[in-house]
């Protein structure tokens, strides 16, 4: 499975952006696709997953302001994100877990977001 994530951008604090990663490859191994983020000198953080069947689940940091989607038709998992704030800035990734792994096992390379205060 093959991930490309776009989207990202400068984008003013308060405003909104919304990340598309589209999957490739063998995608009907794919059980859930998520999204995780790494802010400058910060370690990977967990962001929202939806799983083929559409059950979400969000980090505290994330409820309330993000909303992930999946479109299975399209093979492609969105990230909304409103109200931005500087903290959001930082490299947003997707990712995607096979049936049966616990891990994820397949990664987007990436898509820089940078909000400006």
């Amino acid at each position: 499975v093959q991930l490309q994530a776009y989207g990202g951008g400068l984008v003013q604090a308060g405003g909104s952006l919304r990340l598309s990663c589209a999957a490739s490859g063998r995608t009907g191994d794919t059980y859930a696709m998520s999204w995780f983020r790494q802010a400058p000198g910060k370690e990977r953080d967990f962001v929202a997953s939806v799983t083929s069947t559409g059950t979400t689940s969000y980090a505290d940091s994330a409820k309330g302001r993000f909303t992930i989607s999946r479109d299975n038709a399209k093979n492609t998992v969105y990230l909304q994100v409103v109200s931005l704030k500087p903290e959001d800035t930082a490299v947003y990734y997707c990712a995607a877990r096979p049936w049966g792994s616990y891990k994820w096992d397949y990664w987007g390379q990436g898509t820089l977001v940078t909000v400006s205060s």
